[in-house]
C-alpha cells in the first residue's frame, strides 16, 4: 500500500510560518504513517527539521534559484519527483497559486487556504466596522486539512519538554536561572511602527516592573541595529536587563531561553509568536492591529491582550497600513502603568518554583 505523503506549502514571513508549528505538530502525532513535507523559505527550516520522525522539510527561495514562473517550474519538477498525494496550500499567494495549478492538472488532490478577505474588510473598515472574531490562522489551516481527510485536534504544548530547552546550548552570559528569580522577556519592536508601543514608554514599564521585582532578570529581544541600541540604553541604566539577542545566534537558541521565561512581553510581532511556541504566557500589546483578525499567538488568551479601545481599530490586519489619524494614538492612549499590572498579573498567576530550572 502506497504510503500517504503530503505537501505543506507556507511561503510567508517567520510569524505566519510560526502558526504553522503547533497544526503539522498535532498533525504528525494524530497520523504517525503520515509522511509530512513543509515547503517554505530557508529560515523556517528550525522550526521543522526536528518536530517530529515523520516530518521533513524542503526550502526553496523564490527571490533565488526558483524566481519567477521559470524558477516555479524548476521548483514543480522538483517536487512531483517526491511523490505526494496530497498538497495543502496554507500560503494562497500567487507563487502557491501556480504550483496548486500545475498541481491540480496533475489530478493530485488539492486544497487551499480561505483567508477570509471580506471579513477581514469589514474588521478594517473605517465606516460600519464588524468589531468579531474572525477565524484564527489555526482553524484556517486545520480546515484545510479537513478537506484532505486528516481532521486534526490541536494538542501541541511547546517544540521543548516541560522543564524547557537546554540552556547549556546558548551563551554562558546567560547562565542558570536561579531559584525564585523571575526572568522576564520584553520584545518591544515589531517590523511595523503602527504596531509598536513608544520606546519611551516601554522603558517606563520595564522600570516598573524592576521597581516590583528588584531580583527579577529582564531578558530583551530585538534584532536590527536600531533595536539593539535601544536595548543597549536600557541594559545601561538598569542592571536587571540583559540584551539577550546580542547574545543569541540563531532562532533556536532564543527560543531555548523563552522557554524559561515566567512571562514574555511583547507586541504582535514575531517574537509573540515564537514565544508562543515554547508554552509560556505571553502579555501582548496591540495597536493598529486585533486578535479578532486571527493572529493572537497560539494558544493564548484574550485576558492577556493589552489595547486601547477605539472606534477605527483595527485599520489594519497585518499592520503595514500607515495610521490615518497620523499619530498612533492607539498605542500612545495605553498607560505603561496598565502593562505592568498585565505583566504583574500573569506573575501572580504563575505556580511557585521550587527548584533551579
Amino acid at each position: 500500500m502506497k504510503t500517504d505523503h503530503l505537501l505543506i506549502i507556507r511561503f510567508s514571513a517567520q510569524g505566519e510560518v510560526a502558526m504553522l508549528v503547533p497544526v503539522v505538530s498535532s498533525l504528525a502525532r494524530q497520523y504517525p504513517d503520515l509522511r509530512i513535507t513543509v515547503l517554505s523559505r530557508p529560515f523556517a527550516r528550525v522550526f521543522f527539521d526536528e518536530l517530529a520522525p515523520n516530518v521533513g522539510f524542503m526550502e526553496a527561495d523564490l527571490q533565488g534559484e526558483y524566481r519567477g514562473v521559470k524558477g516555479l517550474n524548476a521548483l514543480y519538477r522538483r517536487l512531483i519527483a517526491k511523490n505526494f498525494t496530497a498538497i495543502a496550500d496554507m500560503h494562497d499567494t500567487l507563487s502557491s497559486k501556480y504550483l496548486r495549478m500545475r498541481f491540480k492538472m496533475s489530478r493530485y488532490r488539492v486544497e487551499h487556504i480561505n483567508r477570509h478577505v471580506a471579513e477581514r474588510q469589514k474588521l478594517t473598515a473605517q465606516n460600519n466596522k464588524k468589531l468579531r472574531q474572525l477565524s484564527t490562522a489555526f482553524d484556517n489551516y486545520t480546515d484545510v486539512l479537513a478537506r484532505l481527510g486528516y481532521p486534526v485536534e490541536l494538542d501541541f504544548q511547546s517544540v521543548f519538554p516541560a522543564t524547557g530547552g537546554n540552556l547549556r546550548l546558548v551563551s554562558e552570559e546567560i547562565g542558570e536561572k536561579k531559584i525564585f528569580q523571575q526572568w522576564i522577556g520584553v520584545a518591544p519592536f515589531a517590523i511595523y511602527k503602527e504596531k509598536v508601543y513608544p520606546p519611551e514608554k516601554m522603558e517606563q514599564v520595564v522600570a516598573e516592573i524592576i521597581r516590583r521585582h528588584p531580583s527579577c532578570r529582564v531578558l530583551l529581544f530585538g534584532r536590527t541595529e536600531a533595536e539593539q541600541k535601544v536595548l543597549d540604553s536600557w541594559c545601561a541604566r538598569y542592571k536587571e536587563c540583559t540584551n539577550a539577542s546580542a547574545l543569541l545566534g540563531s532562532i533556536d537558541q532564543e527560543l531555548i531561553v523563552m522557554s524559561h521565561l515566567d512571562v514574555m512581553l511583547c507586541m504582535d510581532s514575531v517574537n509573540m509568536h515564537l514565544a508562543a511556541l515554547t508554552g509560556i504566557r505571553i502579555v501582548s500589546v496591540w495597536g493598529a492591529t486585533h486578535p479578532y483578525a486571527g493572529f493572537l499567538g497560539y494558544n493564548q488568551r484574550m485576558s492577556d491582550v493589552v489595547q486601547a479601545d477605539m472606534s477605527c481599530r483595527p485599520c489594519s490586519v497585518f499592520g503595514n497600513t500607515p495610521c490615518l489619524r497620523g499619530d498612533n494614538a492607539c498605542m500612545a492612549a495605553i498607560d505603561p502603568i496598565t502593562i505592568a499590572d498585565s505583566v504583574e498579573r500573569v506573575l501572580n498567576e504563575l505556580p511557585v518554583q521550587t527548584g533551579v530550572m
